[in-house]
Order: C-alpha cells, then structure tokens, then sequence
C-alpha cells in the first residue's frame, strides 16, 4: 500500500498567519491532500486572505463550518437568524467579516461546500469528516461523545472526525475512532500554536498526529487594531483575546449572559472577567 497523507485543518476563524504556518508545515510533510474542516472566516482580521491563500492551492477540499455559512446568513439578514441580532451592537464583529468578504466577491463560495466529506483507501476503516458532527455543524465531538452517539453519527465509518471545538481530541468509542483537529486560528486548549490532525494511511490503519506549528502571533494581534475590526465592538476584543490566551472565552461568556439574562456589554464583559477567568500573564 502506498502512503497516503491527509492533513485535516480547521477553525482557521481569519487568522492568515496561523494559517500560512500550517501550509508551510503541511508542505514539509510531503502530505497528498489537505482538508479544510470548515471555519475558514469570522472572528479574525484576515477572512478575506485566509479564504484566497486556500482557493489558490489544487489540493484543497472544504466542508462547511458554522462561521463560514453565518456570514452569508448575516448578509442575507437570513430569517433562520433572530431578528434582534442584526441591530445589536455585540454583533460588530460578524457584520464587519461579512462586508469584507462580500467586497472581495467571496461571500458565496462556502455555499456550495458540503456538511461532509468521506475519506477511503482500499482495505482501511472509511473515515468521515464534518466540521461539528454529520448531523449538525454546531454539535461538538470529543472523547466527551456518548458512544451511543458515536455509533449513530459514524454510520458504517471506523473513523470520525470533527473540528468546532477548538481543541485536539482522540478516543476509541464504540470501536470507532474519534479525532478532533483542534484549531488552526484560535485554539482553546491554552497552547498558542496553529494546530491541525495529519492522517497516514498504513497497512495497520488510519495513524494520527496532532501537530502544533509555532508562529508569530504579533501581526494577527496588531491587524485586529490596524484593520478596523477591534472598533466594531466587544465581540472583537473578545476573539482578539481568545488568540493572545489560547483559550475559549466567547461561548462561556455567551451561556453566562443568557443564563443570568444579562446585556452582552462591556460592563458584563468585565465582571465576567472579574469573576471566571485567571489574571492574564504579565
């Protein structure tokens, strides 16, 4: 059997420095083919350079993220989206994104990407891909997954692959092989490196390796400011903090405000600070 190499990035949330880390540790590995996981766009200054940097490259496949179609959605003032979202302030950031890619001329390109993906080699479990699971591109999938569920999602594949949490998971579920990427722009797992799953087809099975690529994180830091993005409001700073601490700070504050029915607004934002999250580094 020859070796075959798939490299499966994902979260990649805009952040083309992150991404041009990969690409070049990707190319070192001599990798046959590179899957792009979803969560190309949003969040980040840089969804319009992310987006190019991957349509110009032949060996290239997509799925849908849950960011890449929200964009589109909030051009369209789609109705799947609730109608109070599209003049709140804490929405910003994703108008912002959205405007970009739709000056670009790229802002209908993630509509014709596939919820998932299949993988095959002869003689080897198949291996599904989706950015959060088969059935829906928000549900996560981790070590955490209830095997039960895992049996249901995988269908007859031996190997299941998610991305959207934006951490690296394994775990052998119900004789299924579990993997998440982790993430390439913002990963939550307290590690700073551009992170993404590289997949080797060998006579034994699928091998996986998580691969963390160090990169300089200043420029995508800087261009939050330089861009314009950082003025469009709270969630800015917040996916502008979530890559200086390598950790998830949007969703925890998300369910906290709706928990206690609270405005998401600066003043929120600094007691949720206050309260759950650890003094930053010096």
């Amino acid at each position: 059997m020859p070796r075959v190499r798939v490299a499966l990035i994902a979260d990649i949330h805009g952040n083309a420095d992150a991404l041009r880390a990969v690409l070049a540790d990707i190319d070192r590995q001599g990798v046959d083919r590179i899957v792009v996981n979803g969560d190309v766009v949003n969040r980040g200054p840089d969804s319009v350079e992310a987006l190019s940097l991957l349509l110009d490259r032949e060996d290239v496949t997509f799925t849908l993220g849950n960011h890449d179609d929200l964009l589109h959605l909030w051009h369209t003032r789609s109705d799947t989206l609730p109608g109070d979202w599209f003049t709140d302030p804490f929405w910003g950031a994703t108008d912002w994104s959205a405007a970009q890619l739709d000056r670009a001329g790229l802002l209908h390109v993630p509509q014709n990407w596939p919820i998932t993906l299949r993988l095959g080699e002869a003689g080897l479990p198949g291996v599904l891909v989706a950015h959060g699971t088969p059935a829906h591109y928000r549900e996560s999938l981790s070590e955490r997954t209830d095997p039960e569920r895992v049996a249901e999602l995988a269908g007859s594949a031996g190997v299941l692959v998610g991305s959207h949490i934006h951490r690296p998971a394994q775990a052998e579920l119900g004789g299924v092989l579990v993997l998440n990427t982790g993430a390439v722009g913002a990963p939550a797992n307290g590690d700073p490196r551009a992170q993404y799953l590289l997949l080797t087809a060998t006579p034994s099975g699928w091998v996986p390796e998580f691969r963390a690529v160090p990169y300089d994180r200043s420029g995508v830091l800087r261009r939050f400011e330089t861009s314009g993005l950082l003025r469009t409001g709270l969630s800015a700073e917040i996916f502008r903090d979530e890559v200086e601490m390598a950790r998830s700070l949007y969703t925890p504050y998300w369910m906290w405000t709706e928990a206690n029915g609270y405005p998401r607004d600066e003043r929120t934002w600094a007691a949720f600070q206050r309260d759950h999250l650890l003094p930053r580094t010096p």
